[in-house]
């Protein structure tokens, strides 16, 4: 096929929200008021490869809501048997959120999800800043003089981070009521460098914030060694502590995560990213006591009035027992989901070569997470949007779910060096973890026949790279 500019690679990532290409006409009502059964029978049929978007939930987990749901539906703040019932499936599931992240049961407090678990650290960063800074010296006006300078609390990020971390401090910016230093990541590793966190410290620099794996690449930050090259770091006297923080949303189920290991302050957990519904966590190491946290809501004395509210007991009990599957079965997870990964890859090589296929996941000397695969695929017609509309069966994205409206997801690539060509051809795609040994062989003949050279139009050809009636399900 006689090939045009090179304008035409759109990267598909293998993991994020559920972009479906189900097309409207498919005979399925989609009015949420109607039943589902057809559309979960058609959904049966596809094969979804958005996981760092969201995941569906266990069954384990299933049972554990609905059990909840019918045996303890009474209030957790109760004394009468329902209300205990609640209250001990609460501590049951926080003990197993512990032991998922390396903490005690105190340090981890419920919340309604990674975004505001995020806002949460933001907004006690701040207030830990007025406070230990310039509450002591009588006086909590923003802009204080603090040593004869006039100074904001600092917060160092990654240009990369989730917008639930980037938009509440490029708020705090454009309101003046802090500094914000955006960290690009290195167009050779991917990652955010702790020589460049170092760089960007100031004597008021009250906050460093990076995620633990990006989902649109999959790269691994290295934020154990930013932590302690933080720490390392000699302080004004009249300096703040700063904290330390890592979204890691995108790593439970897929990598080791351990509190200690790492040396963080705080950890975002996020429920739907790991077979969990959506529901969240925030690790806070020693909250109110070692580590400073600031509430964003006031009422009754829930969560020890870090985050009052009535206890959602069938979410947490499905974030808890999620977790307390991570632990058992997390080896097991990993080295599956590597395997496909990994086999997906080279399907795709085998396909396209190596000229046209550009795997954006890919630094050298950076670990990855073992789902993520970022493949942009040079040839005319085979963005990544036009590939997906015309794969009937394979369910993926363009992009991450949270920038699928912007496009942003072609600045990431971007600011990693990768080609103009290869970043406006993503695709992202996340293998199954836990199910099918080769779910990718299922895609078909009709998914890779559209990429191979019918420039994603016309009717789709026999035979093509994951054709289950070409590859052989690996043991």
């Amino acid at each position: 096929m006689s090939e045009t500019a090179p304008t035409t690679a759109t990267p598909v990532m293998l993991d994020h929200e559920p972009h479906t290409n189900i097309p409207h006409h498919a005979g399925v009502d989609l009015d949420p008021h109607t039943n589902l059964e057809p559309l979960a029978d058609l959904i049966r049929d596809r094969v979804y490869m958005d996981y760092n978007a969201t995941t569906p939930l266990e069954p384990e987990v299933i049972s554990a809501v609905t059990d909840a749901l019918r045996f303890a539906w009474g209030n957790p703040s109760s004394t009468y048997l329902p209300g205990l019932k609640a209250k001990d499936i609460i501590n049951q599931s926080r003990d197993s959120i512990a032991r998922m992240v390396g903490g005690k049961a105190e340090d981890i407090i419920i919340t309604s999800g990674g975004t505001e678990a995020n806002n949460m650290v933001v907004h006690s960063a701040v207030e830990h800043f007025w406070k230990s800074c310039v509450a002591e010296k009588g006086a909590r006006e923003r802009g204080h003089l603090l040593n004869g300078s006039r100074v904001l609390p600092h917060i160092i990020t990654s240009n990369v981070e989730h917008d639930s971390v980037k938009i509440p401090v490029e708020n705090l910016l454009k309101t003046g009521r802090a500094d914000v230093t955006f960290l690009p990541v290195s167009m050779v590793t991917g990652r955010v460098e702790a020589e460049d966190v170092v760089s960007a410290m100031r004597p008021t620099t009250c906050l460093v914030s990076v995620m633990l794996a990006n989902n649109e690449t999959g790269v691994i930050m290295p934020v154990r060694e930013i932590c302690e090259r933080v720490r390392a770091v000699k302080r004004p006297a009249f300096s703040p502590r700063v904290l330390l923080h890592t979204d890691a949303a995108q790593a439970f189920g897929k990598i080791h995560v351990d509190a200690q290991d790492l040396g963080v302050d705080y950890i975002t957990i996020v429920g739907h990213k790991f077979y969990a519904p959506r529901i969240g966590a925030l690790f806070v190491n020693g909250p109110g006591t070692s580590t400073p946290i600031h509430p964003l809501l006031y009422g009754g004395g829930q969560e020890r009035s870090f985050r009052p509210g009535t206890e959602n007991t069938p979410m947490i009990a499905g974030l808890g027992k999620a977790a307390e599957l991570v632990t058992t079965n997390l080896a097991a997870y990993e080295s599956h989901l590597l395997d496909i990964r990994l086999y997906l890859e080279q399907r795709l090589l085998a396909v396209f070569g190596e000229e046209k296929v550009r795997f954006n996941s890919h630094f050298p000397g950076s670990d990855t997470l073992p789902n993520t695969c970022n493949v942009s695929i040079l040839g005319q017609g085979l963005q990544g949007y036009r590939v997906l509309s015309t794969c009937r069966r394979l369910l993926a994205s363009v992009g991450a779910a949270c920038h699928s409206d912007r496009g942003d997801h072609v600045e990431v690539l971007l600011d990693m060096c990768v080609g103009q060509a290869f970043a406006r051809a993503p695709e992202l795609w996340g293998p199954i973890p836990r199910g099918s040994k080769c779910p990718e062989d299922k895609c078909g003949q009709t998914d890779i026949s559209a990429r191979r050279g019918r420039g994603g139009g016309g009717p789709p050809g026999r035979g093509g790279a994951f054709g289950a009636d070409e590859l052989e399900p690996r043991s």
